[in-house]
């Protein structure tokens, strides 16, 4: 690859990010806010994603070494945020956030580096939903689709492939479907038959005694018995990667949890004495609004708008000399 190409690489993510990135704004209501790389230790801020991950410690020099984590993600930072600048009901934030997951496997849509746009909005108590979840979704799911439009009319070479609504799934109509399938497996088959497919449901326990997949106790709300006689207000948009021919996930959001769910979860997750941390104790003692919020991958959303096989050829990580040898003899050339 030239020079000259990967500086159109680089223009078409940009285009890919602007075009998405104003739709979601407008979509959802949201203004842009500045936000953190790092908070600091033992307030219960970051996350923990699936309860194994390392986070990144260093000391500050300033305070005492006292010290600080670089975020996993957002999703409780928002939210004390949203509280911060009064933000009306209806109405929310979005962020570039940039965090660091030292303990994630290398593949093609897996490097250290995250990027995803952290989003949160208000939302009204009697709009814990899941009527109101699928509302929310389906607006992500238009700026979606607006901005595979925007590229395909820019970029000749991109064919639409998107379908024109998004189908809603929980993990427990997946596992019905596949019961000997792997919950990876489930997603594959689901993602091929639909092409868009909102995975409702994550976190809690399914009826033959699984979860399909881990969630911290703290943010989402998994555990609700909603209206459809499911378990659980959140979920993953899954899309299937026309060139990866795979499913791939490109945003974990939900309706946060409110003081029964954290409690509750807390209970499940074997951790209540995180109730004490500054996040928590301000959930419990009603000083937070309720909220909606996910993060969608920057670098996801380009590899499937740009129909890139590599999460290396629209982001700049950390990858062994090995890796980009290997790499480039298949053509793919890393940023």
């Amino acid at each position: 690859m030239t020079a000259q190409d990967l500086l159109k690489t680089e223009e078409a993510i940009g285009f890919v990010k602007e075009t998405f990135a104003r739709e979601l704004a407008r979509q959802l209501h949201l203004s842009k806010v500045s936000s953190p790389i790092a908070v600091l230790d033992g307030t219960g801020i970051n996350d923990d994603l699936n309860g194994v991950e390392r986070a990144v410690h260093f000391p500050i020099k300033a305070m005492g070494e006292q010290r600080a984590v670089v975020v996993h993600s957002l999703a409780k930072w928002k939210r004390v945020r949203l509280q911060e600048l009064g933000i009306e009901p209806g109405r929310g934030l979005l962020t570039d956030m940039r965090a660091l997951r030292p303990d994630e496997d290398y593949s093609p849509i897996h490097s250290i580096y995250v990027d995803q746009w952290d989003w949160e909005q208000h939302m009204a108590p009697e709009q814990r939903t899941s009527a109101f979840l699928r509302a929310t979704v389906e607006k992500i799911y238009a700026a979606l689709l607006l901005t595979e439009a925007q590229v395909a009319a820019g970029y000749p070479e991109i064919t639409p492939v998107l379908p024109a609504a998004i189908t809603f799934l929980h993990a427990e109509d997946l596992l019905r479907r596949y019961p000997d399938l792997t919950p990876k497996q489930r997603e594959h088959e689901a993602s091929k038959e639909f092409g868009a497919v909102f995975l409702m449901g994550i976190g809690g326990e399914l009826t033959h005694g699984e979860a399909h997949d881990g969630r911290a106790p703290d943010y989402d709300d998994w555990s609700t018995h909603n209206e459809e006689g499911y378990q659980g207000l959140n979920g993953d948009i899954l899309l299937w990667h026309p060139v990866l021919k795979t499913s791939f996930e490109v945003s974990s959001m939900g309706i946060r949890v409110d003081k029964a769910a954290l409690t509750r979860q807390l209970a499940l997750r074997g951790c209540s004495e995180r109730r004490t941390l500054y996040f928590h104790d301000m959930l419990l003692t009603d000083q937070l609004p309720q909220s909606i919020g996910g993060g969608i991958g920057q670098s996801r959303v380009c590899m499937f708008m740009l129909r890139k096989a590599h999460i290396g050829e629209v982001q700049v990580s950390i990858w062994s000399d090995a890796v980009r040898r290997k790499l480039a003899g298949t053509g793919v050339e890393l940023l």
